[in-house]
C-alpha cells in the first residue's frame, strides 16, 4: 500500500472539484441562446477536466483499496465550498458546516 496513491486519489477529486466550480461559473452567464449554453469554452473544458478526473481516479483504484474510496471521494465536499468560497464567493454558514460535518461523520462511521 503506496500513499502516494492516496495523493493521486485526492488529486483526482480535487480536480474534479474544480471541474463542478467552472460549471457552476458558466452556469451563472446568460448566453444568446440555449445551444451557446452547452457549447462554450468553459462547459467544454470542465467536462474535459471531469473526465480526465475520472481516468486518473480509476488509475488510482488499481492500488487504493475500494473501501477507502468514498472516504477519499467526501474531500470533494470540502474542495468544492473552500473553492466555492474563494472563487464564487459563497457564503460558508453554520448550516453549510454542520451538512458537511454529518456528510463526512456519516461516511467515515459507515466504513469503521
Amino acid at each position: 500500500m503506496n500513499i502516494s496513491y492516496y495523493g493521486i486519489f485526492l488529486f483526482s477529486v480535487f480536480i474534479s472539484s474544480v471541474s463542478q466550480i467552472i460549471l457552476k461559473k458558466s452556469a451563472n452567464i446568460k448566453y444568446e441562446n440555449p445551444i451557446r449554453e452547452y457549447l462554450n469554452i468553459r462547459v467544454i473544458v470542465a467536462y474535459s477536466i471531469f473526465l480526465l478526473s475520472s481516468f486518473v481516479t480509476i488509475y488510482a483504484y488499481k492500488f487504493v483499496p475500494l473501501s477507502i474510496g468514498p472516504v477519499l471521494e467526501s474531500a470533494g465536499y470540502i474542495f468544492v465550498t473552500v473553492l466555492g468560497y474563494i472563487f464564487l464567493k459563497e457564503r460558508v454558514g453554520k448550516k453549510k458546516l454542520l451538512g458537511l460535518a454529518c456528510i463526512l461523520c456519516g461516511i467515515v462511521v459507515s466504513n469503521l
